[in-house]
């Protein structure tokens, strides 16, 4: 009776773990929405992860009541965020953002980011170098 009572509890534990919205975002705090934008955005395919980080901050840029944003971005799934953060481009391009106009569309705006991301990796990596500890001598072999 004790193996199956125990049974019974891993079997609820797992179902309630498992059956969690993993793809939404969690906008009930402003710390909880980072947090969740972060999850959700290691597990996207890197082709994605930009685009979807771009739009985050688009909106937020976009939406300065802090209830508001939380309200407009709870509950969205990355592909629901990605629309929204295109609209918002497409209506800010359209009433002369300044930021917005040197970019044609979309897309033009994400390889430009995504460009210059694989720049600052490639500049970071290349001049991260650990310091010696203790007056030793650190050989590269």
């Amino acid at each position: 009776m004790r193996v199956l009572s125990t049974v019974f509890v891993f079997i609820i534990c797992a179902s309630l773990i498992g059956c969690t919205s993993g793809n939404q975002i969690n906008a009930r705090s402003l710390k909880s929405a980072n947090r969740s934008v972060n999850r959700i955005k290691n597990r996207l395919p890197t082709e994605k992860r930009i685009e979807f980080e771009i739009s985050y901050w688009t909106v937020r840029d976009s939406i300065k009541n802090k209830s508001d944003f939380l309200d407009t971005i709870n509950g969205k799934t990355p592909e629901e965020l990605i629309a929204l953060g295109k609209d918002v481009f497409q209506n800010r391009k359209n009433s002369g953002f300044k930021s917005y106009v040197q970019y044609s569309n979309w897309e033009q705006m994400i390889t430009h980011f995504t460009q210059e991301r694989i720049n600052q990796n490639r500049n970071s990596k290349a001049t991260t170098t650990r310091p010696p500890r203790n007056g030793s001598v650190l050989y590269k072999l």
